[in-house]
């Protein structure tokens, strides 16, 4: 479906200038998901062709989404939809899924690996393991709605879960499910670039700035239940924390 079939013709009779009726249908399609998150919108003079106007009441009607934070342009690329902002509490404990839906996006995950085998030195030290345990390692990529979001990397001990085929779309439902699931973390995060690799994967630029954030979390009576590394989109988070004086 076109722009226009989507917001239908310009009124030229109406008192509200052009550039603020394209401006507000514009708004409208990019908020009802009638054009997607990180899509590329026409160019100017695709715009001014479809909508009968000038490129310049296209310009300025662009120009006020992207002062909104509604459209990016990237250089030599075009336009682009910006992807709504999500944010992330640290005050409770809540796995990605949970997220998401309290925002109305829809969690889906894409498996890069589900894998069994001995704890590493770095695992054994963050879970208090010794060597030799065995854990369940989880690498996959966390999207929202259509936008990859993250990069997961997660450890589990082996007494926490049968095997890596116990966990399906969640790995804190199948914690759950097994009797399992953390009640208390402890998270650590940090800036980072995205390498070439991680870039790719989360179609973003090389060296774009990311939020790197690692997790540990602990069972009722004290045991590590899970070692989690991720790589969030700096272009997409907002972490926030509720703090008090006492």
């Amino acid at each position: 479906m076109s722009l226009i079939e989507s917001i239908g013709r310009l009124q030229k009779d109406d008192p509200t200038p052009l550039y603020l009726q394209l401006q507000k249908g514009l708004r409208n399609a990019i908020e009802n998901r009638l054009v997607k998150a990180e899509a590329a919108i026409p160019t100017e003079r695709d715009l001014a062709e479809e909508f009968d106007v000038s490129r310049i009441t296209v310009r300025k009607a662009v120009d006020g989404l992207v002062s909104d934070g509604l459209l990016s342009r990237r250089r030599g690329a075009g336009t682009f939809v910006v992807a709504p902002r999500v944010e992330k509490s640290f005050s409770r404990l809540t796995s990605f899924s949970e997220d998401m839906v309290s925002r109305g996006r829809r969690p889906h995950s894409v498996w890069v690996s589900k894998t069994e085998g001995a704890v590493t030195p770095e695992e054994a030290l963050s879970l208090g393991l010794s060597p030799g345990t065995s854990v369940h390692r989880f690498h996959r990529i966390r999207y929202a709605d259509d936008l990859p979001m993250a990069l997961e990397y997660s450890t589990i001990p082996g007494y926490c879960l049968t095997s890596p085929d116990a966990v399906g779309a969640s790995l804190y439902e199948a914690l759950e499910a097994a009797g399992h699931l953390p009640v208390r973390a402890l998270q650590r995060l940090r800036a980072v670039n995205f390498t070439a690799e991680q870039a790719e994967l989360l179609h973003v630029a090389r060296g774009d700035a990311g939020l790197f954030i690692e997790r540990r979390g602990f069972l009722v009576d004290g045991r590590a239940a899970e070692y989690t590394q991720s790589y969030y989109r700096g272009d997409a988070y907002d972490l926030v924390a509720e703090l008090s004086s006492r």
